[in-house]
């Protein structure tokens, strides 16, 4: 059975840091370094957006609200995925989700294959 699953989520005071992490278990972890891999997060009575996303050669994209604030890294011979949050304003609270596909196009448009079930961040004032 594929999962993902993150971590790292908390409370913090604006102008703080969070590090998220999300591992792959069993198949798709056997290959992770063949998936494009992505972070979306979706606040209460909103749509779910992405945030960050990371192809298999390792380039990174952001979402302009968090772009020089967050960095989306991989480590494949862990099959770990993070994002390191910096800067944390209270806009940004909301769930964190972890994606994965084989296509790059699939997190872009928000249709992955695998998704973990989240991790709460939550920015107060």
């Amino acid at each position: 059975q594929v999962q993902l699953v993150e971590s790292g989520g908390g409370s913090v005071q604006a102008g703080g840091s969070l590090r998220l992490s999300c591992s792959a278990s069993t198949y798709i972890g056997y290959i992770f370094n063949r998936y494009s891999l992505g972070w979306f997060r979706q606040a209460p009575g909103k749509e779910r957006e992405g945030v960050a996303n990371i192809g298999t050669n390792g380039e990174a994209n952001y979402a302009d609200a968090v772009k020089g604030r967050f960095t989306i890294s991989r480590d494949s011979t862990k099959n770990i995925l993070y994002m390191q949050m910096d800067s944390l304003k209270p806009e940004d609270t909301a769930m964190y989700y972890c994606a994965a596909d084989r296509a790059l196009y699939d997190i872009v448009s928000g249709r992955p294959d695998y998704w973990g079930k989240g991790t709460q961040v939550t920015v107060s004032s």
